[in-house]
């Protein structure tokens, strides 16, 4: 009996993560089942539907008010989830109704059709497990009879008719033999009633007697003629049943044959955690040995060093002491310059010569270190700087003496940063890795450590998001095949741009001539074809003729902040203007096309070239830098030189526009190293748009964003 009494304990504390709902943590409440055929609360379900009714309208809100806060979400009311599940129920018509929901077993979104909860199917098994489980763990607490007069009695049977439970007196009085109730259905006491027919949630007065076999759900006679089984294969539900109980059972079976098998097999895994665990730390031992062993080799080369300065130091410090020492019996040879002005006052010349010998020679050598200064030593250490830049790189290719795998590179021509940042590495073929661990982090100006943020991928690419603005990051990453980790690849440092990327298209109504452009689909590019009107016309055409600018815009304008976009110049293109203008500015530049014959006008400045320094001192509604012929040439600037070597670059592969409406401020990098080559003064008082032009052959393509889309269609290339 003890050991039944155990087997029994067992069996309840293995089943209760089976009866646990993925969305509450606790035991199921009438459960209903999902389209993914995973069980969750009923109560649960209305909850997660409410809650994702009041995030559309929170949408909804911060669309129409960009400045209000995002409220946060609270626990929904009782009132609001019976009015959720109350048949009829709509929202309003401009909230569209969320079909799909997500389930939190499998964490997928699954569909739930047109009746939302009123067409899933209560899972009365699970639920009736659960009211065993219930009443094995309270063991002797007992039911009570629902019909007695306090206090009431024990209940003996429960009438599945009545979903009652009763003693013996109180059913002997409700089912009287000889009437209808008393042919009710009983069983022993249970608090879990159920219906004796399963009926079809879509067709309420129909019974369920057949089973989809697509959509894995017990369906009536009606969906399948009409309803949404219709072109569905089907099979009877004792079929149905008879196949699923056979599989269940077998597949049952099988895992009770294997029980000796299993424990046999966890057995083995104990042990290879001990043995695992042992070998972790020799390992640890043996490294901190290894690191310990490089301690003593520093420690011995540092103590020689110092001791080498040291040195050096004392023999400089020692030779300048004698100088020292020589200099200041200069100052004490005033007495010898004193007795030598008596000498010269001697008349006697044997008696001057005979004493002047010896003094001429102490005064020609006092005269001699005067003429010649020079310090007995160098203050300089500069031959005694330790070089550690070798051992430097070494040391942070450290690792392990043979892992197994090699290390990933990663492709610095494919990885970029825009909006987002997308990193590519690849693998030799001969050594490939069941996944990897792109590592990452924020590099501070003060050189501050920032720890790593590490992401698992099972390709060789990855997106990165939610990086800062004007932010270096650097990138790393190792491989893994099975429980073996390589060393991490060299670091990539990337710079993000400095303000939010803005997103636009190409406007096609707004002074677009498709005469001149041509404009893709996705209105992402657009290229200057070549004037055949003006080939048309080219017998009249006896003098210079100056062709005009054709204009295109972003169909999105700007008004406050900071934004940053890119575009890539095609390199055959003659002549390309990228930039910003205000919308004043834009309607008189295509209202009011330029003197087609005049090549005074500046575009750059906005002014008559003959009065361009008059434009300086003061902002404009617009800023267009040139681009062409593989060339990025700066505008003319009073603070900087204007010699034509000086501005004309090399056209950057992709060129990005950071508009500071702020600060009234537009400027122009290179966006392979996110270096700034130009910025001006911009007057920001009108919207602002992104702004090009172009002249001759050209092309033009927008900086597409970087996302999982993108990372998909690099792939498939």
């Amino acid at each position: 009996m003890e050991g039944d009494a155990s087997d029994s304990q067992v069996t309840i504390k293995n089943i209760e993560k089976e009866l646990i709902c993925p969305a509450c943590k606790e035991l199921f409440t009438h459960p209903l089942i999902l389209p993914c055929q995973h069980s969750v609360c009923h109560k649960c379900v209305k909850e997660l539907l409410l809650s994702l009714d009041d995030s559309f309208n929170d949408v909804a809100s911060d669309n129409s008010n960009q400045s209000s806060p995002r409220l946060r979400l609270t626990s929904p009311s009782m009132d609001k989830i019976d009015k959720i599940s109350r048949p009829g129920w709509k929202r309003n018509s401009l909230t569209p109704r969320p079909t799909m929901f997500p389930c939190p077993g499998c964490e997928h979104d699954v569909d739930l059709g047109e009746r939302g909860v009123s067409g899933l199917f209560r899972n009365f098994t699970l639920e009736t497990i659960v009211e065993r489980y219930r009443q094995a763990a309270r063991a002797a607490t007992a039911i009570m009879c629902d019909l007695c007069k306090p206090p009431p009695q024990e209940s003996t049977k429960s009438c599945m008719d009545c979903s009652a439970s009763y003693c013996n007196e109180c059913f002997k009085i409700y089912h009287p033999w000889g009437t209808v109730k008393a042919q009710h259905e009983y069983v022993g006491p249970t608090t879990n009633f159920r219906p004796k027919i399963l009926m079809c949630p879509e067709h309420e007065t129909e019974r369920i007697n057949m089973y989809c076999e697509l959509c894995r759900r017990p369906v009536c006679h009606l969906c399948k003629l009409g309803g949404n089984h219709s072109n569905h294969r089907v099979t009877t539900m004792s079929s149905a049943y008879k196949t699923l109980k056979e599989k269940l059972s077998k597949d049952i079976d099988f895992l009770i044959g294997k029980e000796g098998q299993v424990k046999s097999q966890i057995s083995e895994l104990n042990l290879l955690m001990k043995e695992t665990e042992c070998n972790g730390e020799r390992a640890k031992e043996e490294a901190l040995a290894h690191f310990e062993k490089l301690f003593e080799i520093l420690e011995d080369r540092k103590s020689s060093v110092l001791k080498a300065i040291d040195a050096s130091k004392k023999l400089r410090l020692d030779k300048f002491h004698t100088q020292v020492e020589e200099y200041q019996g200069l100052l004490e040879n005033n007495g010898l310059v004193g007795y030598a002005q008596e000498v010269l006052k001697e008349t006697d010349q044997s008696c001057f010569v005979q004493t002047a010998k010896q003094l001429h020679l102490r005064i020609q050598k006092a005269t001699e270190s005067l003429k010649s200064f020079r310090p007995a030593a160098q203050a300089s250490f500069e031959d005694y700087v330790v070089n550690t830049s070798k051992q430097t790189e070494v040391l942070g290719e450290l690792s392990f003496f043979s892992s197994g795998i090699d290390i990933p590179e990663i492709n610095e021509e494919q990885s970029k940063v825009y909006n987002n940042a997308l990193i590519n590495w690849h693998q030799p073929e001969k050594d490939k890795a069941d996944s990897y661990v792109l590592e990452y982090r924020k590099m501070n100006r003060d050189e501050e450590m920032m720890p790593w943020n590490e992401i698992e991928v099972h390709g060789t690419s990855k997106v990165v998001s939610n990086l800062e603005s004007n932010s270096h990051y650097a990138f790393r990453v190792r491989a893994y095949r099975g429980s073996i980790c390589s060393p991490c690849s060299r670091e990539l440092v990337l710079h993000t741009p400095p303000a939010p990327v803005f997103s636009f298209l190409f406007d096609e109504k707004c002074g677009y001539n498709n005469e001149h452009l041509l404009l893709n689909l996705k209105r992402d590019r657009v290229e200057s074809r070549a004037g055949f009107n003006v080939l048309l016309a080219a017998e009249r055409i006896q003098v210079g003729y100056y062709t005009s600018l054709d204009y295109i815009i972003g169909d999105v304008g700007i008004t406050k902040g900071k934004h940053f976009w890119a575009c890539r110049v095609e390199p055959y293109s003659y002549l390309v203007k990228v930039g910003v203008a205000s919308s004043d500015k834009l309607q008189e530049w295509l209202r009011s096309p330029r003197d087609a014959a005049s090549p005074r006008y500046e575009q750059d400045s906005g002014h008559d070239s003959g009065s361009e320094e008059a434009c300086f001192d003061s902002s404009q509604p617009f800023t267009l830098v040139t681009v062409g012929m593989k060339k990025f040439f700066i505008p003319k600037s009073p603070t900087s030189s204007n010699e034509p070597e000086n501005r004309v670059l090399p056209m950057p592969t992709s060129i990005g526009i950071f508009l500071d409406c702020d600060k009234g401020k537009v400027s122009f990098y290179d966006m392979d190293h996110m270096k700034c080559l130009y910025e001006r003064q911009v007057d920001c008082s009108h919207t602002m748009y992104p702004a090009f032009a172009l002249m001759g052959s050209g092309g033009i393509q927008l900086e597409e964003p970087i996302t999982a889309k993108y990372l998909e269609y690099e792939e498939d290339v």
